[in-house]
């Protein structure tokens, strides 16, 4: 058990892991209404509890299972299902891209495990708690990437099924589409409290009323895209102006 503990996770610091725990712990509120929600709108689309329980265990991305559920219903060719997928979570890309130093040095199955465990509030966790440390890859920031890692997964899992199994016997005068914008909001707000990340966001709402009408829902598939897109592009050249200013100082 040991050895396989070892190929799949590197050393990680104790104290760091209950620091992760501790600090992933508030969010479970919002992380349980975000996974009922989403195993709810599984059972309601008529998936099967086995197929729902696949999808939540190897997929284990809320938004992007949400995205292509509405298409899955009306039939949409697998490739637009996919690269709508996809799109959605393309942030994922810039998260492991942001903390690229702190896993390299980790064996292939390491990081395997670690970018299937990463997620919205764990990479915004993790990065604030080590935005300013000069070290990259310790046990220190491993311990706490999993400890808040495993909290998210734990709770999330919990919640899934328990919308997926449940799902057939809640009705749909509950609301539960309003709760899930709710938990959703109280996930993504503490998040964007820099100008790259409120640009994407302010930009994807613009789009998605204007392309509403879109038919299978690709307008959310080209809000996300033009939301990622103008993220990334404001990343870049804040960045660029922070650099110009430090030359110049």
């Amino acid at each position: 058990m040991t050895a396989v503990r070892d190929t799949w996770i590197p050393p990680v610091d104790k104290p760091a892991f209950r620091e992760g725990v501790r600090a992933m712990m508030p969010m479970s509120l919002a992380i349980t209404v975000w996974g009922v929600v989403t195993g709810v709108a599984m059972a309601n689309q008529g998936m099967s509890v086995p197929i729902g329980l696949l999808m939540t265990f190897t997929v284990f991305a809320g938004s992007a299972q949400l995205a292509v559920l509405p298409l899955l219903a009306v039939r949409a060719p697998l490739p637009v299902v996919w690269a709508t997928a996809l799109v959605v979570n393309l942030r994922f890309v810039i998260f492991a891209a942001s903390s690229r130093r702190s896993f390299v040095d980790l064996t292939l199955r390491q990081r395997i495990l670690a970018g299937y465990l990463n997620g919205d509030l764990g990479f915004a966790l993790f990065s604030q708690r080590f935005a300013d440390d000069p070290d990259r890859g310790s046990p220190v920031q491993w311990g706490y990437f999993y400890g808040g890692a495993l909290v998210n997964w734990v709770v999330w899992q919990a919640a899934s099924v328990a919308g997926i199994v449940l799902g057939g016997f809640a009705p749909e005068e509950w609301g539960l589409e309003l709760a899930a914008y709710l938990a959703l909001t109280a996930v993504l707000v503490p998040m964007c409290v820099k100008f790259p990340a409120i640009a994407g966001v302010a930009v994807a709402i613009v789009v998605s009323v204007v392309t509403v009408d879109l038919p299978m829902r690709l307008g959310l598939l080209v809000a996300v895209v033009a939301g990622v897109t103008v993220a990334m592009l404001a990343e870049h050249l804040h960045g660029r102006h922070a650099r110009r200013r430090e030359s110049t100082i």
